[in-house]
Parts: C-alpha cells; sequence; structure tokens
C-alpha cells in the first residue's frame, strides 16, 4: 500500500474506505470486506451514526488494530461537549483514532478545535485535521491553532482542484482528503474521453483512472460503497502510474466547479442538529 507522510511524520495509506451514506449494517460489512482484502484506512464520523458498526466490521475483519488507519469527526454539536472525544472512542470500540477531525467550521468551532488539540496531547488522536474549512475559516483558524492540522477534508476531483486553498495547504504540509472524488452524480466527469483513453491504454475503468489521479495530486481519497466488487475495484489502481504528460491532459478540465454549495444557513443548522447515534 502507497503511503502519505504527513507533516507531524507519521504516515497514511493514500486509499481507504469512506462510510458516508452507509447503514449501520452496509457500514459493517464494507469496512470487515475492505480490510479483507487490503485496505487499512477507514473514514467515518459522528454524524454518519454508524461508528458503532465500524468498529465492529474492524474487529470482524480480524485484522489488528494497529495495522488500520482509523478516522473520525467530531459534529458542531458535539464541540463544547467535553466528553465527546471519549464516547467517540467508546462507539468506535478503540482507544485511540490515526486521525480526528471537526466536521464543519459551525457553532463553535474553536471549542472543537481545542478539543482536538487536547486528544492529540493525550494520544487519544495520532493526527488532527478540518473538514470542510475553506476560505475565510481556515484563514482564521491559521491565526488561532497551537497545533497545525495533518489534514483537511474537502470536495475535491479533477473538475475542483481546490487550487487557491491547496496554496495553504503546502505552506503548512497539511494533507488533502478528497470527498466526491468522482463528482456526485453527475456521469460527465466519469465519461470525460480522456479517462476512457487512459482506461483502455492501463486496462483500468474511468474510475480507476481518476481514484489514481488523486493520489497522483497527493491526495488521500476515500470512495464510499456497499458494493464489494466496487469496493475491490477501487483498490485495485497502485499497479500504474500515470506520466506527467498524462496529468497535464487531466489538469485541463479543472472548471473550479464543485457540486456541494454550503449554505451559512446550513452552518447554522448543523450547530444545532444532534446526531442519533446507534444503540448498539
Amino acid at each position: 500500500m502507497e503511503t502519505a507522510l504527513l507533516n507531524n511524520g507519521l504516515t497514511c495509506p493514500v486509499i481507504g474506505i469512506g462510510t458516508f451514506m452507509l447503514s449501520s449494517e452496509e457500514a459493517e460489512n464494507s469496512v470487515r470486506e475492505a480490510l479483507k482484502m487490503g485496505y487499512s484506512l477507514v473514514d467515518t464520523a459522528n454524524a454518519y451514526v454508524n461508528e458503532r458498526a465500524v468498529g465492529r466490521g474492524i474487529k470482524e475483519s480480524g485484522l489488528d488494530r494497529s495495522k488500520v488507519f482509523l478516522s473520525t469527526k467530531l459534529w458542531p454539536s458535539e464541540y463544547e461537549n467535553e466528553n465527546a472525544v471519549d464516547e467517540t472512542l467508546a462507539r468506535l470500540g478503540v482507544d485511540y483514532v490515526d486521525l480526528l477531525y471537526i466536521h464543519q467550521p459551525a457553532g463553535n468551532w474553536l471549542a472543537g478545535y481545542r478539543q482536538l488539540e487536547k486528544a492529540y496531547k493525550e494520544g487519544k488522536a495520532k493526527s488532527i485535521g478540518i473538514s470542510n474549512f475553506e476560505g475565510k475559516y481556515i484563514e482564521e483558524l491559521q491565526t488561532k491553532w497551537e497545533i497545525v492540522p495533518q489534514f483537511i477534508q474537502v470536495e475535491a476531483h479533477p473538475y475542483f482542484t481546490q487550487k487557491e486553498l491547496r496554496r495553504t495547504l503546502d505552506k503548512y504540509g497539511i494533507r488533502l482528503m478528497s470527498w466526491y472524488p468522482l463528482g456526485h452524480g453527475d456521469k460527465s466527469l466519469i465519461n470525460e474521453p480522456v479517462f476512457a483513453e487512459l482506461g483502455k491504454k492501463y486496462g483500468k475503468t474511468n474510475a480507476q483512472v481518476i481514484l489514481r489521479w488523486h493520489t497522483q495530486m497527493g491526495f488521500v481519497v476515500i470512495p464510499g460503497s456497499k458494493n464489494v466488487d466496487h469496493i475491490r475495484d477501487n483498490l485495485d489502481i497502485l499497479d500504474f502510474t500515470l506520466t506527467d504528460e498524462e496529468m497535464a491532459e487531466i489538469a485541463k478540465l479543472d472548471q473550479d466547479k464543485r457540486y456541494y454549495h454550503r449554505t451559512e444557513e446550513q452552518l447554522q443548522h448543523f450547530a444545532g442538529w444532534q446526531p442519533k447515534y446507534e444503540s448498539r
């Protein structure tokens, strides 16, 4: 498995299994099967309400905990809950996570970031991150952090390469973890002719070429699926390398086009919404 070097000296697999929009049963199955077939990065969140299932999937895989890079996110309504980190670890059934994010720049997000820094110092989080902190939010955070984050998780794909944000990330050595890596229900990205051509050359699907593009951009990518065949295909991207010329051709697709447009009203809603966690 290829890995990405983090600014605190740790490493993270370049591809993992995401669990957004997966039910508890689906998350448990997907995580278990993904780890059995060679994945070692798993991403979840308080808001996905499947952390307990993810924990079960890890245990059922038979893989030693130390071999799994486990990532989760605190939801805004938890930022001022002084027990949020311990409760998150309890749901996952672990003593620590490898990466702990704050999920949105909503509510008292600075209190949330202080929770991350505390967890990092206590060894409950081996690395920390921010999710969806773009523009003015990361600008403000830079003036207030004590510990520089290791990751940011944001929308990124060949139509939206986060050029502006990456200038800040490069300054601090912050890694980007991509969500919506293949677009979001819009087949125009996957069906771009350049991906079909490269897929034919390398014996890969269009989606596999795009996922490989992410890793060669230096991004960590976490496509989610409940389909075991798709999970297996998503991992099968590390046996070929796109050339500089091919990466340059893909770069021409950048339209600064995002699929998700968050509003300030949504941030206010996020701050007041409390996830209904699994009972078991």
